[in-house]
């Protein structure tokens, strides 16, 4: 099995293990930076990683579960059961976006199903672009 598809994009499954890496990191707030420095590498290769540019060696794979106090199962889960395609990997892979992460969070802790089916609503008409106007930052009061 080749690192890189035929069209020269890295492996999918490799794409998938760098964005759980990512999204771990994330949930527990920490940078590039830290991450690296915790396991003895560049920030630069710790995005290598996440990109699935760089494949992950086993043994930098229970380091960086170590750093991100979890088990290796916990970043690797289902891959090898999961095609790059799937449905779960495309979520994993939306979870990366800016602010994904702590939207789902807000999301789960609202307690009233009424307001998380306007929560999702307002998300849907705002993805197709129903109510942006709405919303314009310039108008916007300040905080």
């Amino acid at each position: 099995m080749s690192a890189f598809t035929e069209d020269n994009s890295p492996h999918p499954l490799d794409v998938a293990l760098g964005s759980r890496i990512r999204l771990r990191r994330r949930e527990l707030g920490l940078s590039q930076e830290q991450l690296a420095r915790q396991i003895g590498i560049t920030f630069q290769q710790v995005q290598k990683y996440e990109h699935g540019t760089n494949r992950v060696s086993f043994s930098r794979l229970v380091e960086i579960a170590q750093a991100l106090h979890c088990g290796v199962m916990d970043i690797v889960g289902d891959l090898d059961k999961s095609k790059a395609s799937s449905p779960f990997s495309r979520h994993v892979a939306r979870l990366n976006e800016p602010g994904a992460a702590e939207l789902l969070e807000a999301y789960a802790a609202i307690q009233s199903p009424k307001h998380r089916r306007a929560i999702l609503n307002l998300a849907k008409q705002l993805a197709e672009g129903k109510t942006a106007h709405l919303f314009d930052v310039e108008d916007a009061p300040a905080r």
